[in-house]
């Protein structure tokens, strides 16, 4: 079975705090795998917990992507979206359109369609349209 991971418990299992909760996200993340349930995180829930770790805990923007790349890559929780595909990408930190504004763009193309936007950066995307 999917297991869907909030925010919250992305972040404790992230950043180690508070410690208790922590301990209760690393038990969790355990018995999921005695059981053979799999733990997935959305990107929404990637986007947010992206957002979180700069502005609540201070963690600069390259560092945060590297966090959520290497939870990924160890393979014990997986991406229900297209984060862990996007994460990939070198130059994340600095690149335009930037990390969150890339997941939009793959989950409108993997539906088959293209993205509409306002920002000019995102023409260097496929299947964009600029107004």
């Amino acid at each position: 079975m999917k297991v869907g991971l909030d925010t919250s418990v992305v972040l404790r299992l992230l950043v180690g705090a508070p410690k208790d909760q922590w301990q209760r996200a690393i038990d969790l993340l355990e018995t999921l795998a005695r059981k053979g349930d799999e733990p997935v995180v959305s990107d929404l829930v990637v986007a947010e917990t992206y957002f979180a770790l700069q502005y609540h805990y201070g963690v600069p923007k390259n560092k945060a992507l590297q966090v959520l790349r290497r939870m990924f890559a160890e393979g014990e929780i997986a991406s229900s979206g297209s984060a862990a595909e996007v994460l990939v990408k070198s130059g994340l930190a600095t690149a335009k359109p930037g990390f969150v504004d890339r997941m939009i763009h793959s989950a409108y193309t993997q539906l088959g369609g293209v993205m509409v936007t306002f920002e000019h950066s995102a023409k260097k995307l496929p299947s964009v349209r600029v107004l």
